[in-house]
């Protein structure tokens, strides 16, 4: 499996377990953004998404990341740095957001590069 693939198993992993931990947990976006002991695991996932694809980069992994939408990837990297630079003003509506709408397309995205390199 190359460089490449790990990253994006890397993040479509994160990308699961958010969906496992509300799953679990019985809870909407917005009650697992908000409570004590997940908010900083969500937040955590989110700031690991953003460094695999900020190593896509690095890597020179341009066609993979064309693959994209350049918006939620400017959204994701965005996240990261509010999550990681102003940790107690970020905004639980954006990453609400970004839990509910960007991930899926990632998650999409995600799913059929790895199935067209099989």
């Amino acid at each position: 499996m190359s460089r490449a693939s790990l990253r994006l198993e890397s993040i479509m992993e994160s990308i699961e377990d958010i969906a496992f931990t509300l799953r679990e947990n019985d809870l909407k976006i917005t009650q697992a953004i908000e409570d004590r002991i997940l908010k900083p695991a969500v937040r955590m996932h989110l700031v690991k998404i953003a460094e695999q694809f900020s190593k896509l980069k690095e890597d020179n992994a341009f066609s993979i990341l064309s693959c994209f939408e350049a918006n939620d990837l400017r959204g994701v990297a965005a996240v990261r740095n509010y999550i990681a630079h102003d940790y107690d003003s970020v905004d639980d509506g954006i990453i609400d957001e970004v839990i509910r709408f960007d991930l899926p397309r990632i998650k999409s995205t995600i799913a059929t590069i790895l199935a067209d390199n099989l």
